[in-house]
């Protein structure tokens, strides 16, 4: 994996644990832990707006959102102008997420995916290229 790249991540209370293992397990790159800090409950929000930010601004090249179901990071995310927060669920969609729709946050469902596998999700949607060409087209076309 790229140690250059930087990467946003946050989560609510329901994403806290698998936020935190993501953390240590990511190669030592620029991370910026948005929070939460701990499994007391709090605003999915309070956190996917930050890290939407952190990416639309283009200080940060991807984003990692987690929650419980993945729905409310990805829609919260999804406000954001130049933002495309993917819902992964399977490696495959975390490749098809950058392959085909160029999504810069990967939005992780804690309650419904293993570690393992969220862990090998966020290896292939970070290291994985968009594949432009008919793609690009499309991808054009969500913007209001």
């Amino acid at each position: 994996m790229n140690t250059n790249l930087k990467i946003a991540i946050g989560s609510d209370h329901a994403g806290f644990n698998y936020k935190q293992a993501l953390l240590g397990w990511l190669p030592q790159a620029t991370i910026k832990d948005f929070g939460t800090y701990s499994t007391d409950s709090t605003d999915y929000p309070d956190f996917a707006h930050p890290v939407a930010s952190a990416v639309e601004s283009g200080e940060f090249d991807f984003g990692i959102l987690v929650c419980g179901s993945a729905n409310g990071v990805a829609i919260t995310a999804n406000k954001h102008q130049g933002i495309r927060a993917a819902i992964c669920w399977q490696t495959e969609l975390a490749s098809l997420a950058r392959r085909h729709n160029n999504a810069n946050i990967i939005c992780i469902p804690e309650r419904f995916v293993s570690l393992d596998d969220a862990k090998s999700m966020v290896e292939t949607f970070l290291t994985t290229d968009f594949e432009g060409g008919r793609h690009a087209n499309r991808v054009g076309k969500m913007a209001c």
